[in-house]
Parts: C-alpha cells; sequence; structure tokens
C-alpha cells in the first residue's frame, strides 16, 4: 500500500510543479484576511476570522458564513487586514447571498488592492488547483497572539487536484483536494495562471482514514454575483500555458521560420539559375545570330567587290577609264564595309557581359516596383493569442503611431538599446511594471507585466525616480542614453514575466 502511495505521488508531483510560483505569488497580493471584531472601547477583539480577495482595488469576495456573526450583530465591525504593506481598514457588507454561501464587500478607507483575475474558462473535472487563505491552525501553530492577527502576513497556498463538479443542493461548486482549514473560507481557489476558478467554503467530515476533499463556489455562481451587485470584474477565459511552453512554441517557430526561409532562399536561387539559364540561351541565340549576319553580309560585300571589280576591267579594256574608276572605287568600299562588318560581329566574350546586362536590368526593374517602408506611422496592432500569455486582461487591438525617432503616439517617447526600442512603465499606483518593446523591421509590439510585491515595487520606483523620461522629438545619442539608463530599472526585474502580449502591426488602412 505505501509503495502505491509513492507511486500515486511520483505521477501527480510533476502536474503540481506545473504551477507558475510568481503568478501564484501575485495573486496572493490581493487576498486579504477577514476579521469579525468585537470593538471594547480602544480594544479590538477578534472573535473569529476568514478569507477574501479583491475583486477591485476595494471591493472584496468572501463566503457568506464568513460574515454572518457581523450581519447579525450590527454591534460588531469588520475588519481586512491586507496580505502585505497597507494598514488594516474596516469593511462594510455591500451583499449578501446565502443561497451560493457569497458575500460582497466594500473596504471603507482606500486600499488599492491588486484585483485577482477570474477565470472565464475554468478547470471543469480535473487539473491542478492552489487554495490560499488563512487557516487558524497555521495561526495556532505560529502562535500568533490576537494583536498579531490585525498585522499583515502572507497568505498560506496549499496545492491539490480537482476532483470534479459536484453541484449541492443549492449551487454550483467544485470539489478538490487543495487542503483548506477554519479561516481558509472565502479565500480563491486558482489555476495554474493565478486566475481564480472557485471561492473555497467548507470540507468534508472524515475520519482520520478517510481521503479529504473540499468544496469552492464555482465562477458559474461568483460571476453573476458579481455583475448583479455592479461590479465589473476582470476576467480571462485564455487557455493557461506556463511561459516555458510558450518559449518552446516560439523556438519551434523561429525553426520553422528559419527552414521556410531556407527553402525559400534555394527555391529562389533555383528560380535565379533556370531564369539564367533561359536568359543566357536566349543571349547566345542573339549572338551567334548577329555572328551569322555579319558574315553573311561581309559574304555579300566580298561578291559585290568582286563583281565590281569585274565590270572596272571590263570597262578598262574597252577603253571607258572613268566607268573603270568608278567601279575600282565601289569595289574598294565594298571590301571596307565587309571588313568594318566581319570586325563589328560581336564576340563571344559578348555572351557573358550582354547576360550581366540583362540580369542587372531585371533585377532594377524589380526593384523599381512599390515599396512598403519598414515601419508606417498610423498602424493598428493585432494581438497574437497563440504567441501570447494572458494572465489578465489585455487589448484586442491597439492603435500605434509609430515616428523614426521612437515617438509612439506622439507622446510616448522609446530608448533604443541592444537593437531594440523599449519604454519601461512604472506606474505610481498599480503593482505592476511594464515593459515595452517594438521592432520597426518585423512590426512586432511586445508588452511584457511584472506582477511584483510591495518591497520590488519600491525598488522599481526608486530606481525609476533617478532619470527622467525625454520628450518625444529626441536626437539618435539621446534616445541610446535613455535606452541604457532604463537598464536600471530593468535589472531589477524577475528573470520571467507574469505576463507576455504579442502584438503583430500592420499599417491602419490595411
Amino acid at each position: 500500500m505505501r509503495r502505491l502511495a509513492l507511486l500515486l505521488l511520483a505521477l501527480v508531483a510533476p502536474a503540481i510543479a506545473q504551477a507558475e510560483p510568481a503568478d501564484i505569488d501575485a495573486a496572493a497580493r490581493g487576498v486579504v484576511r477577514i476579521v469579525i471584531v468585537e470593538i471594547d472601547g480602544e480594544r479590538l477583539i477578534p472573535l473569529s476570522h476568514g478569507t477574501g480577495f479583491a475583486v477591485g482595488p476595494e471591493q472584496i469576495v468572501t463566503n457568506a458564513h464568513v460574515v454572518a456573526e457581523a450581519r447579525a450583530d450590527d454591534s460588531l465591525a469588520i475588519g481586512i487586514v491586507p496580505s502585505e504593506g497597507a494598514e488594516a481598514v474596516y469593511g462594510r457588507i455591500v451583499a449578501v447571498s446565502t443561497r451560493n454561501d457569497l458575500a460582497l464587500l466594500a473596504t471603507t478607507a482606500p486600499m488599492n488592492l491588486p484585483p485577482l483575475t477570474i477565470s472565464g474558462n475554468p478547470l471543469r473535472d480535473s487539473g491542478a488547483v492552489t487554495a490560499v487563505g488563512y487557516p487558524m491552525n497555521v495561526d495556532r501553530a505560529q502562535g500568533l497572539s490576537s494583536g498579531d492577527i490585525f498585522r499583515a502576513h502572507p497568505p498560506v497556498k496549499s496545492t491539490g487536484f480537482l476532483s470534479g463538479r459536484r453541484s449541492t443542493r443549492e449551487f454550483d461548486s467544485l470539489l478538490h483536494t487543495a487542503p483548506i482549514a477554519r479561516g481558509s473560507s472565502g479565500g480563491p481557489l486558482l489555476d495554474d495562471c493565478g486566475r481564480v476558478v472557485g471561492v473555497n467554503s467548507f470540507g468534508t467530515q472524515s475520519g482520520s482514514a478517510d481521503a479529504e476533499f473540499y468544496f469552492a463556489v464555482s465562477t458559474r455562481e461568483l460571476l453573476p454575483f458579481l455583475r448583479a451587485n455592479d461590479v465589473t470584474p476582470q476576467v480571462n477565459a485564455s487557455p493557461c500555458r506556463s511561459l516555458a511552453e510558450l518559449e518552446a512554441a516560439e523556438r519551434e517557430r523561429a525553426e520553422r521560420a528559419q527552414q521556410a526561409a531556407q527553402a525559400q532562399a534555394a527555391a529562389e536561387e533555383q528560380t535565379l539559375a533556370r531564369r539564367r539559364d533561359e536568359t543566357r540561351r536566349e543571349v547566345e541565340f542573339a549572338v551567334f545570330a548577329e555572328r551569322e549576319s555579319g558574315l553573311a553580309l561581309s559574304m555579300v560585300l566580298l561578291m559585290a567587290a568582286l563583281a565590281a571589280s569585274g565590270l572596272a576591267v571590263h570597262a578598262y579594256h574597252i577603253d571607258l577609264r572613268h566607268n573603270a574608276e568608278i567601279g575600282f572605287a565601289l569595289a574598294a568600299l565594298a571590301v571596307l564595309c565587309a571588313g568594318v562588318a566581319w570586325v563589328n560581329r560581336p564576340g563571344l566574350d559578348d555572351i557573358e557581359m550582354r547576360l550581366e546586362d540583362r540580369l542587372r536590368a531585371e533585377m532594377a526593374a524589380e526593384a523599381s516596383g512599390p515599396i512598403r517602408t519598414a515601419a508606417p506611422g498610423r498602424m493598428v496592432c493585432v494581438l497574437q493569442p497563440d504567441r501570447s500569455r494572458i494572465t489578465g486582461s489585455a487589448a484586442q487591438d491597439v492603435p500605434f503611431d509609430w515616428s523614426p525617432d521612437g515617438c509612439v503616439n506622439g507622446r510616448t517617447q522609446y530608448g533604443f538599446a541592444n537593437g531594440v526600442w523599449t519604454r519601461i512603465l512604472v506606474p505610481a499606483s498599480e503593482a505592476a511594471v511594464s515593459v515595452n518593446r517594438f521592432d520597426p523591421q518585423t512590426l512586432e509590439y511586445r508588452v511584457e507585466r511584472y506582477l511584483l510585491g510591495t518591497m520590488a515595487m519600491s525598488r522599481a520606483r526608486a530606481a525609476r525616480s533617478e532619470f527622467k523620461a525625454p520628450s518625444c522629438g529626441i536626437t539618435e545619442p539621446e534616445a541610446s542614453e535613455f535606452g541604457a539608463v532604463q537598464a536600471t530599472v530593468l535589472s531589477l526585474l524577475p528573470e520571467r514575466p507574469n505576463e507576455r502580449l504579442v502584438y503583430s502591426c500592420s499599417p491602419a488602412g490595411d
């Protein structure tokens, strides 16, 4: 039995490892602890707690049973404790649905929480999942005091698998094996890309020898609940693929493109060789025809000279000296013209010269056709889903007005470094850094987003504050200088982004 268990563990371990830790960590930053508080003068007494997650900067989803005490007793308050950085604030109940155990809260002070993305195409019956929350047994094991409950702590993550869709009598739910405990209620159940596939709610009652299973409210219940309460969540229905898979596909695509380019080059070489052979035959035919024509003309002129000479001799013998002089003159002229015709015949070396001239003229004619500039001004860049990793929401089409000096849309200057035009954006409010790149030769626009924690974001903002982004219209040396100084921010980012969006651009009129 032990060997069977180890074998099963070996089989499932690779699937668990497929999750992108950076995506799970990024989603966990939007998870909060929800504390039901009794206020005794200046003392705050925690009575119970659960978990919630942000669906907006100040909007939080949790289970209805997590806030049931506060809903029943107006003297109790709801505390919302972030996972990092900010201070705890009070929350208020916006909506409750006891049928499917969902509740929507709003903070009473700004928290600017990073909203989690909800999967628009969630896993159905199988697949790796991660539960994120604040289980009480972990707090007890760490010896956290009541005061510690109100301070920021990272949530606990546990991994498992979906075990099928198992609707309760009242609502649609997911059955899974990612361990949760008291306090985890209301936390998100995530797929490998850090997108919400369910809201953890409760577990099965079992003895120590029985397998543990847990239930989460599915997104079939969550999305209508949010929309019914005027919340527009961030939804993503694209397939969940790791960056490793995406990069492997890119390498394969590059290899196919290289093979296609080599095949096209070979085909063009064959076509050129065939064209050269055909042109050589045409040139050789023309040269030989001209040589034969010159030879024939020379023979005709020599025969004319011989005839004129004969007539001149006859005229001389019959004492017509003037006619004889004219005959000899015409004969001399015919001989001279025959010599010129013979000398002016094209030589065999003319074949190569004429061939090169013909090929050069054909190439010049082809090159004089309409030319598309490498990077037109006004373009529309279209998202390539098969080449992108989308963990949040992404615009399908992006207007893109490019100028040769690296100015985009007339207001955003890019820097030039290592042969690439780049602009790094470090917003003051959002906990994400975007690295935007554009290649004027291939017309590819690429956006890579890094979802960072509080400390990493602070370091990125500090590095960004050390330089000022130039206005549009800079010189080439200034563009190179700007590209170099941006590298200070780039060096602080993780090795891989959380999100990569690849766009293919074309002129706006196409």
